[in-house]
């Protein structure tokens, strides 16, 4: 059987592939009419809109607005076109459409009755394409001014000039069109409507139609016609003039504006979204269901307005009705226009497909792609199909969507003469001589494309074409894979990998795919070599001229280091795929040195080292004996081969290339194809990441030593696997810590010796481990080498121990607690109860400074004199018998004792205390003891040195802890009382034993203090205290009476001069409370001296009130002395004030005791002499 001769139409017959809404020639319309095919799909539709649009006829709507969409090729437009036939009920050839559509529902004669009841009224449809009759300048009423066009092309006027047409609108209006026409055809010759899109160059006839049809005078007929005013209308006027329209038909008309290719037109367009919004919102609410506006779109009305769902949320509601028409509706178009067979030659083609069942499912079978794209379901759908296979039904309309989106010239592809009808049919055509084994290949369907691809693209294959002709190292083959993978470029529902090309390539159900493997597999090698494709992991791709050399400066031009390579890829490993830092085995982490190849991947902790080998590494290296030799300590992983290196390789060229270009300033086609590549580098990181996990899966491990076998896992797993290896093979003396500690609660409590707890010695946990470390100090100490805890750390953290550092801490506080080693840090020996020791052993910033050394045991000979001195110096029986204890016992007791004698020490200051001296040798002694403390040997020999001192100290000490415990009270007492009496010596030496006494008590405390000697003396103080304490308040007593009449003679004076002079009470009251304050000073003063004092303050202050009072009493008025003038009007010089001298009567007159008549006339005299010495440089004397 030939394919031409299995269809039931001829194939080569003329088929309308791309029906256009403008197209209106008769043999058209027939075609169109008559093929056109209702589907299951549209049979739906149909009815939806049916529903819809007959509901206007029993109820007013304003939701007019019907939105067809579906992709290119879908059938929107003929599907648009043939609802507008059927609304206007058009007559083709003789016939009406509506009953050319009768046989298309002979199964649904419902559906039938409901179109041919709605189409019975009087319908007008206004069908055009907006693309077309749009203006090529978008602005915000573009929308608005294709609808008046329409619409006034639709009444008869010129709609392309809405000047000429308003003029139309307001002849008709006059009724005057038909007069204008005759009168404009006398006067030009040409009639109107013919002429009216040249108007301009026909002024005058226009101005003379004008004033003889309308009356107008020349002036207003040229204004209108030079006018350059633009005449703009609104969609409010619009509106208003199709309601106007509608409304003066019957109820039962309706008007439909059919528009094409809206949803391309209008776009992501926020203005004429808008446009149409106001526009169909306006026709709706105003003409009430007697003007619709049906749409197409390739996309569906949300998707549209999807970004702007609030703003256009109202122009969803207009669109009400919505038809999404799907592939399902162009395959069945597709099958029973073109592909329906001849009844005769489907059982002959069922037979082919049941003999080659299952060669057609294993050729069928696609790689990673997505479910729907795949063969024949069984023989009916081969039969329906043949020459052609499902998947190519859902793939070229994605071909078609994408090329309308990347490869065509200009996007609104419904402007070209092709479809996938005629894709479908010419695709037939090329193998319409072949055998019913043949296969129509996808590539078959480029020439349906070509004509609207963009020159770039076209220029690639026809390039590739002449080389093929000319056998300049291509081939014909290599043209037709070329072809296909521009086809599915941008098609990512099936990868452009080698077996999905070989797939796509298939010409003959015999195929024989190992060989056409070969085949394919040598185009696309060519096609790589010769720069055409590119390759994305398993995915090939078709470059334009311009990605060819963008491709050819990144894969050849730019160069990237082995070493940057291998850095990378240990960088994916030990961050993406193994993330692990340590290994853990049981409770313990292992550090590890990461490296690939001989590059180390981070910081370098010299333990075991996992070593990664790609690929790079030479061969010789890989040798089975070196590697078992050289993964001594380390886990080597030999990857195996996969496309790892060249993917990384090819991400990173790509990487540097962009790098290293400004990319922001090349053309934007330029940025578009470099960001491609960059996604492509992505894909290539993401690729190689999946390589290294399988390279890893299926690695060789050598691991200590030993090539090993790793059982199945992932890569991680099997990474683990080789370091767990490695673990128990390097760290052999792990086993010897028996058990681990979490915190440093462990550390305290081996440190008191509750490890021990229950446990037999020698029998606890770790024991081997604490032998293992007081080895290495032995041997240490016996080399002299010192030992920090940061070496011990340091040494059984690392091979072959790898013990934690808490488990290594635990194990040397048991030497410690058994006072096998001995801790110190800053020279000072630590003592098992030190706080900080834990830190010492464990934290980082410590360790280095904490020594730890093999102890070195003192002699019992020094043990047992040491014992025997802290017991005679401190009088105690119970010391301890163990050295840390006795250490701790001598540090403790001397701090109490230093601590004592400092306390004596403070109470010498400011004082004269016996022994001073004996005092600081004792300190001294203290000190010395304790500034051994940091060595405990050093510790124990400065004792002994020192222990005859400190026992003779001791019993010198007896008087000086006697005396401030017993007499300092005392000696206090005597040093205060001889310095309150030092200013009242004058008056006491006048009472001889008073004075006796007071000088023994100066002897004691002051010239003796600081002797031995005084000890004895100390109790003589209280008696002769008791002495001068009572011969001092014996002159106090009547010191005290002197000074308290001495207030009684002034205060006398005082009342006695004031009297009854009622003025003068307030001055005698304030001294009557001034001399009782002074009473009470008396009472408390105990120094005779300051009592003395008090005399001239009372005499001052009386003499005071005397002379306020006197001054009262005895108020005169001052005389004014008179000036007499002298002969000639010279006045008299006034008479110069007087001098008075002020004299203190305690200077004048000294205290003296006046015992006989002869010593008042001594003292007098005196006195007398003394007054009138003073009165010599002065008029007179004020005695005060």
């Amino acid at each position: 059987m030939i394919i031409g001769q299995l269809f039931q139409d001829d194939i080569n017959r003329k088929i309308n592939g791309v029906v256009k809404v403008d197209q209106d020639a008769t043999d058209v319309l027939v075609q169109e009419l008559d093929e056109y095919v209702i589907t299951r799909d549209l049979k739906k539709h149909f009815i939806t809109f049916f529903n819809n649009y007959g509901e206007s006829f029993r109820e007013d709507t304003a939701d007019i607005g019907v939105w067809i969409s579906g992709f290119f090729g879908s059938g929107k437009s003929h599907f648009l076109k043939m609802l507008s036939y059927l609304l206007a009920n058009q007559e083709v050839q003789g016939v009406c459409t509506v009953e050319r559509f009768r046989k298309k529902f002979e199964d649904d004669p419902a559906t039938f009755m409901l179109i041919d009841s709605v189409t019975k009224g009087h319908t007008d449809t206004i069908l055009f394409n907006i693309d077309i009759e749009g203006s090529i300048n978008k602005d915000k009423t573009a929308v608005l001014r294709v609808f008046a066009k329409m619409f006034y092309n639709y009444l008869g006027f010129y709609g392309e000039n809405l000047k000429v047409a308003k003029l139309e609108q307001f002849i008709e209006k006059r009724g005057k069109t038909l007069e204008f026409r005759r009168v404009f055809e006398e006067k030009n010759g040409g009639p109107w409507l013919e002429s009216r899109d040249a108007f301009v160059f026909f002024e005058d006839d226009v101005v003379n139609t004008l004033k003889e049809v309308l009356g107008m005078s020349e002036d207003a007929a040229r204004n209108w016609f030079n006018g350059t005013e633009t005449v703009e209308t609104s969609i409010s006027q619009l509106v208003s003039e199709m309601k106007e329209y509608v409304d003066n038909k019957p109820d039962d008309f309706r008007l439909l504006f059919m528009v094409d290719e809206v949803g391309q037109y209008v776009g992501g367009d926020t203005d004429l979204l808008m446009n149409l919004q106001s526009l169909v919102e306006k026709i709706g609410s105003e003409c009430r269901g007697k003007i619709w506006v049906v749409c197409t779109g390739q996309e569906a009305i949300d998707e549209i307005i999807k970004a702007r769902e609030n703003e256009f949320s109202r122009i969803q509601a207009r669109f009400k009705t919505r038809l999404s028409l799907t592939s399902s509706s162009a395959d069945e178009v597709i099958q029973k226009r073109i592909l329906k067979k001849k009844p005769e030659v489907e059982p002959a083609l069922d037979q082919v497909y049941n003999q080659n069942d299952s060669v057609l499912r294993n050729l069928f079978s696609f790689t990673d792609a997505m479910l729907d794209i795949k063969g024949y379901t069984g023989p009916q759908d081969f039969t329906r199909n043949f020459p052609f296979v499902p998947y190519q039904f859902i793939i070229m309309q994605k071909v078609f969507a994408e090329i309308r989106k990347h490869g065509n010239s200009g996007k609104h592809l419904s402007g070209g003469e092709r479809s996938m009808l005629s894709g479908f049919q010419e695709a037939a055509q090329k193998i319409q001589d072949k055998d019913e084994y043949a296969l129509a290949p996808f590539y078959l369907f480029y020439d349906t494309v070509h004509t609207f691809l963009d020159s770039s693209i076209r220029r690639v294959i026809e390039r590739c074409q002449k080389a093929a002709d000319n056998g300049d190292g291509v081939e014909q083959q290599d043209v037709d894979v070329l072809k296909l993978l521009y086809l599915i470029r941008y098609v990512d529902d099936i990868p452009a990998n080698l077996d999905n090309i070989i797939i796509l390539m298939a010409d003959d159900i015999r195929l024989d795919k190992i060989t056409m493997r070969e085949k394919v597999r040598g185009s696309l090698d060519r096609l790589l070599s010769q720069n055409y494709i590119g390759r994305t992991g398993d995915a090939y791709n078709f470059l334009t001229d311009e990605e060819q050399d963008i491709q050819r400066d990144i894969y050849k031009n730019t160069q990237v280091d082995t070493s940057t390579i291998v850095e990378r890829i240990g960088q994916m490993i030990f961050a993406d795929i193994y993330t692990t830092k340590k290994y853990r085995y049981g409770k313990y982490d292992f550090p590890f040195d990461p490296m690939v190849d001989t590059t180390s991947i981070g910081a370098v902790t010299g333990g075991m080292k996992l070593r990664i080998m790609t690929v790079a590494t030479d061969t010789v290296e890989k040798s089975e004996l070196r590697l078992m030799t050289e993964s001594k300590n380390q886990a080597i992983v030999v990857l195996s081969e996969t496309p790892y290196y060249e993917s990384l390789e090819r991400a990173m060229k790509v990487r540097k290339y962009v790098k290293q270009r400004n990319v922001v300033q090349l053309p934007k086609s330029v940025q578009d194809i470099i960001r491609n590549h960059q996604d492509e580098a992505t894909k290539y990181e993401s690729s190689a990441a999946e390589d290294l996990r399988k390279a890893i899966i299926d690695a060789e491990f050598y691991v200590d030593g030993e090539h090993i076998e790793i059982k199945g896992g992932d890569a991680k797993s099997k990474l683990d696997q080789a370091l767990e290896y490695l673990v128990t093979h390097v760290y052999s003396e792990l086993g010897l810590i028996t058990k681990n500690a979490d915190t440093d609660a462990d550390v305290l409590a081996v440190l008191k010796g509750e490890h021990l707890n229950g446990v037999m010695a020698g029998l606890e946990e770790n024991r081997d481990a604490a032998v293992k470390i007081e080895e290495y100090l032995e041997m240490q100490a016996a080399k002299k080498l010192p030992t920090s805890m940061a070496d011990v750390q340091s040494r059984y953290q690392a091979i072959p121990y790898g013990w934690k550092e808490i488990d290594i801490a635990v194990v040397v506080a048991m030497l410690i607690y058994d006072q096998k080693v001995t801790i110190k840090y800053g020279g000072e020996t630590i003592q098992p109860g030190n706080p900080n020791l834990t830190n010492m052993l464990r934290k980082k910033s410590e360790i280095g400074k904490t020594s730890v050394l093999k102890r070195q045991v003192i002699t019992a000979t020094k043990m047992c004199a040491v014992k025997d001195l802290l017991r005679e110096y401190f009088d105690v029986m119970d010391v301890p018998d163990d050295e840390d204890g006795l250490v701790r016992y001598i540090v403790e007791k001397f701090e109490e004792q230093k601590s004592h004698y400092e306390k004596l020490n403070e109470r010498y200051a400011g004082h004269k205390y016996p022994d001073h001296h004996l005092v600081t040798k004792a300190l001294s002694l203290m000190e010395g003891v304790l500034s051994q403390r940091k060595d405990n040997t050093a510790l124990i020999d400065r004792l002994l040195k020192e222990g005859d001192a400190i026992l003779d100290n001791k019993d010198d000490m007896q008087s000086v802890e006697g005396f401030f415990k017993n007499q300092v009270q005392v000696f206090d007492v005597a040093v205060r009382m001889e310095e309150e009496l030092r200013n009242d010596l004058s008056y006491l030496q006048k009472e001889e034993a008073v004075n006796q006494a007071l000088n023994q008590i100066r002897k004691i405390t002051v010239v003796e203090a600081e002797q031995s000697s005084v000890y004895k003396r100390i109790p003589e103080l209280n008696e002769l205290m008791e002495t001068v304490c009572e011969g001092h308040g014996r002159l106090l007593e009547a010191k005290r009476v002197e000074i308290l009449e001495i207030i009684r003679q002034c205060l006398a004076e005082i009342h006695t001069l004031a009297g009854d002079v009622y003025e003068a009470r307030t001055l005698s009251e304030s001294a009557d409370k001034f001399f009782e304050q002074q009473k009470a000073r008396v009472a408390e003063l105990k120094s005779l001296q300051l009592l003395d004092g008090l005399v001239p303050q009372l005499c001052v202050y009386k003499d005071e009130m005397v002379d306020k009072i006197d001054s009262i009493i005895h108020l005169k008025t001052p005389v004014v002395p008179q000036v007499k003038p002298k002969e000639g009007g010279v006045e008299t010089p006034s008479v110069p004030k007087k001098v008075i001298k002020n004299v203190y009567r305690q200077v004048a007159f000294p205290s003296k005791t006046l015992e006989s008549q002869a010593d008042i006339d001594v003292y007098v005299e005196r006195m007398r002499a003394s007054l009138i010495e003073l009165m010599k440089d002065c008029d007179g004397i004020k005695l005060s």
